[in-house]
């Protein structure tokens, strides 16, 4: 046999993107036929053990869905998905597998929006979960977007809601709390106080009930506040803030080692 045909027998190696761990990134642009992708696969798989490389990650976008079951035959496992694409991940070296497990948690965030003037805070009732027809005032609550600051994302959470414009002022308190999401992931809530620059009041249809301004006390005062031992503490808070007896964490913009824009709390 010729040099020329044996070159056409060897597979071609799946093009990766190296990392610092000793890692490999393999991301399909478009489709490929199972058959070719395995004997690529098993082809590079071989080539990076030679090299002593260790976690091998395979992303799949939507196109390349019939890729899976292959994948999953030569010892991928899922890691985590996103709308548009599946993560795969194989450990390959002798040494123990240190491949992170996927995102833990969930970043909530809670807001006191205190109308200094009235003495009065921002509350909500809610058309739909946990505290729907419990007839509790709440304050806005949400969920902070991925690659959104909490600063950012607690302002926009209170536009959404209730169409007041706020500046954020202080973190206030955290918890964490486990298995609060899909029975798996755990939760990390901040509540944080903001200082309303509007305050006509647009409630946001499809998630809000109600909305209004409520004095402080007769927010701390609810029933549901009073007798749930975390929502108490909560609420004592708040009102100890909104009696400018109690510090909270600020913002503090900075950038990390590669220069992105970050914020420290402190």
């Amino acid at each position: 046999m010729d040099n020329s045909n044996r070159a056409e027998q060897i597979p071609l190696l799946l093009q990766g993107e190296t990392d610092n761990y000793d890692g490999v990134t393999i991301t399909m642009e478009g489709p490929m036929e199972a058959e070719v992708f395995t004997e690529r696969l098993r082809a590079s798989l071989s080539h990076w053990r030679e090299e002593g490389k260790k976690g091998i990650w395979i992303k799949l976008p939507l196109n390349c869905a019939n890729l899976v079951g292959p994948a999953v035959s030569e010892g991928f496992r899922y890691h985590h998905a996103e709308p548009d694409y599946l993560m795969l991940v194989s450990w390959i070296s002798q040494n123990a597998d240190t491949i992170p497990a996927n995102a833990s948690h969930v970043v909530g965030i809670g807001a006191l929006v205190l109308n200094s003037k009235t003495g009065e805070v921002l509350v909500v009732q809610e058309r739909s979960g946990y505290f729907k027809d419990k007839n509790v005032w709440k304050l806005p609550t949400g969920v902070v977007n991925e690659g959104e600051d909490i600063c950012t994302g607690v302002a926009r959470e209170v536009e959404e809601e209730t169409g007041i414009i706020a500046d954020f002022v202080q973190v206030l308190a955290f918890r964490q709390s486990h298995k609060s999401f899909l029975k798996t992931k755990s939760d990390l809530f901040f509540l944080c106080a903001l200082r309303p620059r509007s305050y006509d009041i647009t409630e946001q249809k499809s998630e809000i009930l109600q909305a209004k301004w409520m004095p402080i006390q007769e927010y701390v005062d609810q029933p549901w506040n009073q007798k749930n031992e975390m929502f108490k503490f909560m609420a004592n808070i708040c009102q100890k803030k909104c009696e400018e007896d109690y510090l909270g964490l600020s913002t503090v913009e900075t950038t990390t080692s590669s220069g992105k824009k970050s914020f420290i709390y402190c």
